[in-house]
């Protein structure tokens, strides 16, 4: 109950991600509003445990089998070794995923 809203989102896109140990996306979120990605996320934990950290300095840990939800204003740090499946509102987070791509391949 109560899992977020996705109302005014318009379209959802889902995604698969895998993460290596230690990943901290917060250096690759450097320049969006906040420095944090401000798309909301949905999706469940296949393998490995993960750290959303909030712009009001939360943390919360999400571990295998478990649904997430992280609502605009987080970053995210991989625990373990971790696959996931997450669906999000398409436009908001190509633009993240832009940006990400832009960071990367800037410190390549």
């Amino acid at each position: 109950m109560d899992f977020g809203d996705t109302s005014g989102y318009g379209e959802l896109s889902g995604e698969y991600f895998t993460f290596g140990a230690g990943t901290d996306l917060t250096p690759l979120l450097e320049g969006l509003e906040e420095d944090l990605c401000q798309c909301p996320h949905w999706g469940y934990v296949l393998e490995g445990s993960l750290t959303a950290i909030y712009s009001d300095g939360r943390e919360e840990v999400t571990e295998t089998g478990e649904l997430l939800y992280w609502p605009p204003g987080h970053t995210v740090r991989a625990n373990d070794d971790s696959d996931i499946v997450m669906f999000s509102p398409q436009d908001e987070h190509a633009s993240v995923l832009d940006h990400v791509q832009t960071k990367l391949s800037e410190s390549a």
